[in-house]
């Protein structure tokens, strides 16, 4: 029998893949409750818990002049630990943290493993200025509780992490479920690293591209989408720019990857 989990909390992050120099981090959508079992403030601390011994030293001195600041809510642009923060996530790659319901009742904590610590970290810390203020207090708990214990998990709690990120899973919404099948069942992508399936997707590739996949046929769908996306040829003229820069960028990364 097929069963089904309910998503108590999600956080995705917003940021720049791991190829790319620049560094910029954004909120994608949230579900983030406090009250009850405040499974949102749980997961904000457990991101954090996870990812804060990976940061370099130059950051965790940084962090928690960042963490102050926040509590009093974040405006944005701004850099925050080398990181610009920012609304827009055109073009940005996701981490997509949850807590979900799990077996037999228990909760589970999802983290998506794929992408570097520090937008990991520094996102927990934007969704939680992001909170209203009684509820901000909540997260900021479990924020600095979690920064001072690198590693400790909250108790009581399965933790699965995805070191492929969660590339299966349906658009947010809060109560969504998913099938508890393999990975594999439930997706095509499931083993293809997260840069690389951004980039097909863009281009218009299937799962089934990968192992066939050929420079031409890149070339050849870049040139199309381009000239689709492009006002003399009855592309919108708002964004057009921004779609153009992004096939080019997912046209470099299938090319380096085909000639690696």
């Amino acid at each position: 029998m097929t069963s089904t989990d309910t998503v108590l909390a999600e956080l995705n992050i917003r940021h720049t893949r791991r190829h790319m120099p620049t560094r910029r981090v954004a909120l994608g959508p949230v579900q983030l409750p406090t009250s009850g079992a405040a499974y949102g403030a749980v997961l904000l601390g457990a991101v954090v818990a996870e990812f804060v011994g990976g940061l370099v030293d130059e950051d965790l001195e940084l962090l928690p002049a960042f963490v102050r600041g926040a509590k009093k809510g974040l405006s944005v642009p701004r850099i925050a630990l080398r990181y610009r923060l920012q609304t827009d996530v055109h073009g940005l790659d996701r981490s997509r943290h949850r807590i979900v319901d799990g077996d037999h009742g228990r909760p589970a904590i999802e983290l998506d493993e794929h992408a570097h610590a520090a937008p990991q970290v520094i996102g927990a810390v934007m969704a939680a200025a992001a909170l209203p203020p009684s509820a901000r207090a909540i997260a900021f708990r479990m924020i600095e509780r979690a920064a001072k214990h690198p590693g400790l998990l909250p108790h009581g709690f399965a933790i699965h992490r995805r070191l492929d990120g969660l590339p299966g899973a349906a658009p947010f919404a809060p109560g969504t479920t998913w099938s508890r099948k393999s990975v594999a069942d439930r997706d095509p992508w499931a083993s293809v690293p997260a840069d690389r399936r951004w980039a097909m997707e863009v281009l218009g590739l299937r799962a089934e591209h990968v192992d066939r996949l050929e420079r031409g046929e890149v070339q050849r769908r870049f040139r199309r989408l381009v000239t689709l996306a492009h006002p003399d040829q009855g592309g919108e003229a708002a964004g057009a720019a921004a779609r153009i820069a992004e096939l080019t960028e997912a046209r470099g990364l299938l090319l380096e990857t085909l000639h690696r």
